[in-house]
């Protein structure tokens, strides 16, 4: 176990050393959301409660997160717990069998790699499931998105950026339209290789690509 800074807050998590960590992405994203005070949100895939920490800077909404192993669950809960933050509920379960009221907003770091990709396999089953889509595909997260957010809710989620016609077509299926997209790319790279994207329920086509992201490691 370790004792980690939350880039950009004042705030400290536990994390397995087992576990998928909190990583550049995680940072990028809980910076990228824009929540208001009150609105609820929801974190699927939670791990160990990073982007709910995050959230909890900017709302006094009810923070759920959802999380298929009950290790990283009860990391999460250890996190919020000693960051003296009340106002959460977390759940042991599959997403697509939880059962929450639709929120105001919902955030996710999903598993980037399909399952057939051997060549990001992870021989810890913990870090497997977070980083293969296991449990977790990304028609399947599209889907739980639209039925757990609100109408005109926003959706949040970062990704690889070789995903981004997927991340479009299912998305826009589930009635979900793309509004900012921010493409993260790597000083020492010549091309991007994720994707920031902010998305709402029922909103209009209309997507602004916002200037990229630079990374210096």
């Amino acid at each position: 176990m370790t004792y980690d800074y939350l880039p950009n807050t004042s705030i400290y998590l536990h994390q397995r050393k087992d576990m998928f960590r909190m990583n550049t992405d995680t940072a990028l994203l809980g910076q990228f959301m824009k929540i208001k005070d009150n609105e609820s949100v929801l974190d699927i895939g939670t791990n160990n409660g990073a982007l709910l920490l995050y959230a909890s800077l900017q709302t006094k909404g009810k923070l759920i997160g959802v999380d298929v192993q009950e290790e990283a669950i009860e990391l999460a809960r250890q996190n919020l717990m000693d960051n003296h933050i009340e106002n959460f509920e977390l759940i042991a379960c599959d997403i697509q069998e939880a059962d929450i009221e639709p929120v105001d907003v919902i955030v996710c770091n999903p598993p980037y790699f399909k399952v057939n990709d051997d060549k990001q396999t992870n021989v810890s089953l913990y870090k497997r499931i977070a980083r293969h889509e296991c449990y977790l595909t990304l028609e399947v997260l599209c889907a739980c998105v639209s039925r757990l957010l609100k109408e005109n809710g926003r959706f949040y989620l970062v990704h690889r950026s070789d995903r981004l016609t997927d991340i479009c077509v299912l998305l826009r299926e589930a009635g979900i339209e793309i509004k900012k997209v921010q493409f993260l790319r790597d000083i020492e790279n010549e091309n991007a290789h994720g994707i920031l994207v902010e998305a709402v329920k029922g909103g209009k086509a209309h997507c602004t690509v916002l200037k990229e992201k630079i990374i210096q490691r």
